[in-house]
């Protein structure tokens, strides 16, 4: 007779949970932030709220942001004037568009991690969909699942409503599913389109302004499995811990609110700062088993929540310029897209250290960090062990 601890030692993986492979995808309609002022404007009707009109431009100078891509163009938003306004009844509008199109931009990206893994979609036996973008039942994992023609077998898991950290959350869940489940692939999908959050100006609701300013449209995919077969398979990264907390004294400093309207989004002033106070416990906490104390001495991918929180914690934690290269390359060309943007950076990351021939994936270095950071104040930390870049050779 086989025993129960024989059973559960057969059915897990030896090796670290491993990053195999990344895709990404942005809708084809571009915004370029220095114009974005007058077009939100004008699109609003809200032209004549010149003084508002003038601290919005100053929100979007400040941004740090290039560019971004929305699923919503000027021509939808002139026959969906609901969807203009500040607070008029538009939830159902919007839910028609993101329970389209967020598994349709999860399929684009996930396409393409799929050719970059170069294995059959057969062996995908996991699937993790992350949205702030919308409800519905059968979840976006469901439509996923259709749409890319996975065994009606694969397991799911949806995670609605989660927010920005969500992209260290997926990590985590995906690290534990590959090292508790043998051979198993999992697809992790984060879709986030700002159709639930566009609204007009508001001169009383300016939290809600600087996610006009800030957000912008995206999907990230990543193939996550233990002991991969290198043979076939060209393993990016090793996830070596992950952890979440929720920060002290910070109720209230994010959050959404699911209404006729839409998701509203409210945020405190002081977010940049209750981050920056509390980040380096984060980091003592995943670092110490590994002894290491030095931050300049690791590579960084930390959610671009906006230019002041990274402004705030380059400085707390001393780090040197091109720690946040990655991250503000990613703020700049795509806008903050949720829980997809950490996954963004990583691909951003792998692509760079290849290019500047460094010996890891990791821009060199052999251990890294990965911070999702959001509503709650919720922060997830996920420890990285990089690679050597022969291997994708």
């Amino acid at each position: 007779m086989v025993s129960v601890e024989e059973i559960r030692n057969a059915a897990r993986a030896n090796g670290p949970a491993t990053v195999l492979a990344i895709g990404t995808a942005t809708p084809s309609n571009c915004v370029y932030q220095d114009t974005y002022p007058d077009y939100y404007f004008r699109i609003t009707n809200s032209e004549h709220m010149t003084d508002l009109k003038e601290k919005f431009k100053r929100m979007c100078e400040k941004s740090m942001i290039r560019k971004r891509y929305m699923h919503l163009t000027e021509d939808f938003l002139k026959k969906n004037p609901s969807m203009c306004e500040y607070m008029a009844p538009s939830l159902d509008a919007r839910q028609d568009i993101v329970v389209v199109e967020v598994p349709k931009l999860g399929k684009e990206a996930a396409t393409k991690a799929i050719k970059d893994w170069g294995q059959p979609k057969s062996k995908i036996t996991h699937l993790v969909f992350c949205t702030t973008s919308g409800v519905d039942m059968p979840g976006a994992d469901y439509q996923l699942t259709k749409l890319l023609g996975l065994r009606s077998s694969v397991k799911r898991l949806m995670m609605y409503q989660q927010g920005c950290f969500a992209g260290g959350t997926v990590l985590r869940l995906a690290k534990d599913l590959a090292e508790n489940n043998k051979n198993a692939r999992v697809l992790v999908v984060c879709s986030e389109i700002t159709a639930v959050t566009f609204r007009g100006p508001s001169d009383t609701h300016l939290d809600s302004m600087v996610g006009q300013a800030l957000f912008g449209d995206g999907a990230a995919t990543v193939i996550v499995g233990a002991d991969p077969d290198t043979k076939v398979e060209r393993p990016l990264f090793e996830m070596v811990s992950a952890g979440q907390t929720i920060l002290p004294d910070s109720e209230g400093a994010i959050d959404g609110h699911l209404r006729e309207v839409g998701l509203t989004f409210h945020l405190l002033k002081d977010v940049p700062g209750i981050i920056s106070k509390n980040i380096e416990k984060s980091l003592v906490e995943a670092f110490t088993p590994i002894g290491i104390s030095d931050w300049n001495s690791i590579f960084w991918i930390a959610h671009p929540g906006g230019p002041a929180i990274l402004d705030q914690v380059e400085a707390k934690l001393q780090l040197k310029e091109e720690k946040l290269k990655a991250t503000r390359h990613v703020l700049g060309e795509y806008g903050n897209m949720s829980s997809a943007c950490v996954l963004f950076i990583l691909d951003e990351m792998r692509k760079r250290s290849i290019e500047e021939g460094k010996a890891t994936t990791g821009e060199g270095f052999d251990w890294g960090v990965l911070f999702g950071f959001g509503p709650g104040l919720t922060v997830e930390t996920v420890v990285l062990h990089s690679l050597p870049l022969e291997n994708l050779s």
